[in-house]
């Protein structure tokens, strides 16, 4: 495939350096700018070279194959959308977009349209960070225990965006690249003191499975410009501080040693790590159209900008305020709400005024019916059937073959399961292996049960708090106990209904439905 070629979007303080990369790769095809000053200033710098006001301008003017979107970051996502959805492999300055959901949407526009997605990470192309990646991976640190980044400066104070998500998504990048996993739990504090409810300085703190831990300080607010990592194994540790002059990267053998059961420091001579003196910015450009060219996943695919758009969500709302200008939350969709923490995969069917709350995941091919409402921490497996108006509590997983019917509830931490005989050593996954786990309408499954798979839960009835269910449930009978046992009966309104009662009752005081036994 020929050199493709590429329109820039937007040639202010830093896509002017994109574009001047570009061109003298000789890609560079056009530049839209809706400024009359900048396009006078691209004229001077790139002459030759056509100039837009609009991408639709230049669409409709000269042939490209690729489009490179340095526009502020709350018009990257309809940008990059406007692109993707024309047919054309983009790339987008950091962050991918402003929401979860904004990502999301780009992400499933580059596999639909079967184009190249990238993301402006840049510090994953510095020859620095690859070098202490080699580090990692060669076991030259040991295990890594800690991870602390500083991006710390006097301006540029932004009015569309905090520091959080202006500093910091260059460092997530590279700790979720290092450390190659998601972290378990996130917690930010900041402060706001220029402008209201817009952060100039924040703590971000990461702990991840391994056990590892990372924390990233950005400030726009400090006297002097330091942009420091500091990776620790425990082995040895690296020091990356970009602002020094010289022996920018240090490795440093020191450590505690335990000898004969005592704590012993070791601090050897810092020895300078040599890396290549390759322009980030250049080697990111090359490496977007490698990535066209050789048809390859670029490094900072739109699943990398969506992994850490999920980082500074989280981080955001932690920090206790919506981030800049998004919304506390995000809507997946006009008539329904996804937290922007959660996670929906493609080919999924969700209803009108359904709610899905913080870290909850709706995997491929499951249908969630209208006004459901699934909380905290809520996993609904592949093809899963979830009818109208349910309520799912925290920290429950719908695992594959489970069909829940009409306004169904499951009480916190109740437990489904699909495999009567697991075994990790003989997986058997696939809706074949699975018994069907069926649950009617109205039913009721309290706090902390278990649901035995191959049963169903009749319409109405009631499963207590605790117990586990080995055997069909009938309709309306209340059950109890492990293995449950029927007890009682319940009325359509919940109300119980003891048949050792005398008399016995004839309808429900509640409701004054009338019924037979």
């Amino acid at each position: 495939m020929a050199q493709p070629k590429v329109v820039m979007v937007g040639i202010g303080k830093w896509g002017k350096n994109i574009a001047r990369n570009f061109a003298e790769l000789s890609a560079l095809a056009g530049i839209v700018e809706a400024s009359e000053a900048r396009r006078e200033f691209a004229k001077e710098q790139h002459p030759g070279i056509p100039l837009f006001s609009s991408l639709t301008e230049a669409r409709n003017a000269i042939s490209f194959d690729a489009v490179a979107i340095a526009t502020p970051a709350p018009t990257h996502a309809a940008v990059g959308l406007e692109a993707l959805e024309a047919g054309y492999h983009t790339f987008i300055e950091k962050p991918l977009a402003l929401t979860v959901e904004d990502g999301r949407r780009l992400v499933k526009a580059s596999k639909e349209a079967g184009k190249k997605l990238m993301v402006g990470h840049l510090l994953l192309h510095h020859p620095a960070i690859r070098k202490i990646k080699e580090l990692i991976d060669d076991g030259s640190l040991g295990s890594l225990r800690t991870i602390y980044s500083h991006r710390l400066n006097l301006g540029t104070v932004r009015k569309e965006e905090n520091a959080l998500w202006s500093f910091a998504p260059h460092d997530i990048s590279v700790i979720l690249h290092l450390l190659s996993e998601q972290p378990a739990e996130i917690d930010c504090s900041g402060g706001a003191f220029l402008q209201p409810r817009i952060h100039d300085t924040t703590l971000t703190s990461l702990s991840f499975p391994s056990g590892a831990f990372a924390h990233i300080y950005v400030s726009w607010l400090h006297p002097f410009k330091e942009h420091r990592l500091v990776v620790v194994g425990d082995k040895r540790m690296a020091v990356f501080e970009d602002t020094r002059a010289n022996d920018k990267l240090l490795l440093y053998d020191c450590g505690i040693d335990f000898i004969e059961g005592d704590p012993v420091k070791r601090n050897k001579e810092a020895i300078p790590v040599e890396y290549p003196q390759t322009e980030p910015l250049r080697t990111e450009c090359q490496h977007f159209l490698d990535s066209i060219t050789r048809d390859e996943t670029p490094l900072t695919d739109g699943q990398n900008g969506l992994d850490v758009l999920r980082v500074l969500a989280a981080a955001q709302s932690s920090l206790g305020e919506p981030a800049k200008p998004a919304g506390p939350s995000a809507k997946a969709g006009a008539d329904y709400f996804v937290h922007e923490t959660a996670i929906v995969d493609d080919n999924v069917s969700i209803g009108a005024g359904t709610k899905i709350w913080h870290w909850s995941h709706v995997q491929s091919g499951a249908k969630i019916g209208s006004k459901c409402v699934l909380g905290q921490s809520v996993n609904v497996g592949n093809n899963v059937v979830i009818g109208n108006g349910c309520k799912i509590q925290n920290n429950v997983s719908v695992y594959e073959g489970v069909e829940l019917g009409d306004y169904v509830f499951c009480g916190p931490s109740m437990v489904f399961t699909n495999v009567i005989d697991p075994r990790s050593e003989f997986p058997q996954r696939g809706s074949a292996h699975y018994l069907p786990t069926k649950v009617g309408k109205s039913a009721s499954i309290g706090a902390n049960a278990t649901i035995v798979c191959g049963n169903s839960i009749g319409e109405y009835a009631f499963v207590g708090a605790g117990s586990v269910v080995t055997k069909d449930v009938e309709p309306h009978a209340l059950v109890l106990g492990n293995p449950a046992k029927r007890v009682g009966t319940v009325c359509s309104c919940g109300k119980t209904l003891w048949w050792h009662s005398k008399p016995k009752p004839s309808g429900c005081e509640r409701c004054g439905y009338e019924f037979e036994k």
